[in-house]
């Protein structure tokens, strides 16, 4: 790490937990048919995070729901911006029509992941209704797109970027600001 880099915790590991918690309790309330709910995680963090709700949930409700993964790279407007990376093989374990899906992502930023994503699960075809969860919303939204569930508001500068760590991938829990 250089002298330039500065990390701020957000959410320590406790935290994060009890943050977790909270948006499975809102899950539980706002969904009425659990059973019909399909779980998506958008890479990287999102599918973690996916694994981490599934758990969460069949803990609280004994219901062993349904996740999957879906990979938006190819659907983006701003390839160029953003560059490419490794490809995560898309992988929707049941068809779509008429469930509800629920979009995980680590970070909301700009909205073109988000927006990605669902252009790629219409691919697949078309669900009774898509929802969004995050665990931090950055703002700086370029498109109209807002979560329905939302772990923590976090105002950042540009040139700030945020990261959720989870000890299962990281070896360390938490979300970080890091500041360039």
């Amino acid at each position: 790490m250089s002298n330039k880099t500065k990390n701020i915790v957000i959410l320590n590991e406790v935290e994060l937990k009890k943050t977790l918690a909270r948006l499975t309790s809102e899950i539980i309330e706002k969904v009425e048919n659990l059973e019909n709910l399909l779980l998506v995680g958008i890479p990287t963090r999102g599918i973690d995070l996916a694994v981490a709700l599934k758990k969460e949930l069949l803990s609280r409700t004994g219901l062993k729901l349904r996740k999957g993964t879906i990979d938006p790279t190819f659907y983006r407007d701003d390839q160029n911006r953003v560059g490419t990376r490794l490809i995560k093989a898309t992988d929707i374990p049941t068809p779509i029509e008429k469930k509800e899906i629920l979009l995980i992502d680590d970070v909301i930023y700009t909205g073109r992941t988000i927006r990605a994503a669902m252009d790629a699960l219409y691919f697949w075809g078309r669900p009774q209704r898509v929802m969004l969860l995050v665990m931090i919303d950055r703002g700086h939204r370029e498109l109209p797109i807002q979560p329905d569930f939302c772990g923590k508001k976090v105002s950042t500068k540009k040139n700030e970027s945020i990261s959720l760590r989870l000890n299962n991938v990281d070896n360390e829990e938490g979300v970080f600001l890091e500041q360039l």
